[in-house]
């Protein structure tokens, strides 16, 4: 294979990639909640988990134990994803253990995610999240040459020090060599809302970053995710945002999944 000819993926009708500048700002935790809302409106959705460095999604997903099946076809190996809440998933998370950081140079991990695309059955899908690392390094440019992208979702968080960060990473998709349109900005961690007291909003991070992002990318905020403490533990427990008691951040990934299906 040629350094830009395209992976090929016949079955998958969109390739979306979610970024950030900064890591900590929940980019999976996005990535991750966004994928199962559309699942459960019935698309058949899978998800790569490209931060081969800190691998967060089997955690998430609660499959951290998880090994993917090997299967031969036309003398070929290729590994059958882990399935979960109607997600397929895959990640280097599944074949490394989980206490051991990688060292990896930028090649070699290049090439580990060219494997997590080309070397997996993935089956029909209609959308195929790529959850990205933080940053603007040579998994996200591997990616983006190699894979044909219907676009890229950007997650920040408010505050000024986040959204210069997640400015870096929108510049690089919209760079006229690579040229991937940014489907939208995610505002994470928008406000805190009380449990006792849900009609108040606490904007502790700041406002706006999230709107003043899409409009210098001439894009749109798909929408605005609240601090609720029943996300974070909800990822730390392999649940999603789907069975908790809380309904507003179900609610609120809901309304993204809805946004992004006008957009894609």
């Amino acid at each position: 294979m040629g350094l830009f000819d395209k992976i090929n993926l016949p079955a998958v009708k969109n390739v979306i990639v979610v970024a950030s500048g900064k890591g900590g700002v929940g980019k999976s935790t996005v990535s991750v909640n966004l994928a199962i809302a559309l699942a459960r409106n019935g698309y058949k959705v899978g998800l790569v988990d490209a931060d081969i460095y800190g691998p967060s999604v089997p955690k998430m997903f609660g499959v951290e134990n998880a090994r993917p099946q090997i299967e031969i076809v036309e003398e070929k190996e290729y590994m059958t994803p882990i399935v979960k809440y109607g997600v397929k998933i895959m990640s280097i998370g599944f074949f490394v253990d989980k206490s051991q950081g990688l060292i990896w140079r930028g090649p070699k991990a290049a090439g580990a995610i060219t494997q997590l695309f080309e070397n997996t059955v993935w089956g029909e899908l209609d959308y195929l999240f790529v959850d990205f690392p933080p940053g603007t390094g040579d998994i996200q440019l591997t990616t983006i040459q190699k894979v044909k992208l219907a676009g890229a979702i950007i997650v920040t968080t408010p505050q000024e020090v986040a959204v210069n960060d997640a400015r870096k990473a929108a510049s690089m998709f919209l760079n006229s060599d690579l040229n991937v349109p940014v489907l939208g900005i995610i505002e994470n961690m928008s406000w805190f809302t009380p449990e006792k007291h849900p009609d108040e909003k606490y904007f502790i991070f700041g406002q706006g970053g999230g709107k003043t992002l899409a409009d210098e990318c001439n894009s749109v905020l798909l929408g605005q995710v609240p601090l609720v403490a029943e996300v974070g533990l909800a990822a730390e427990e392999g649940k999603s945002v789907f069975n908790q008691s809380n309904k507003i951040p179900m609610e609120t990934f809901e309304a993204i999944a809805k946004e992004l299906l006008v957009k894609v």
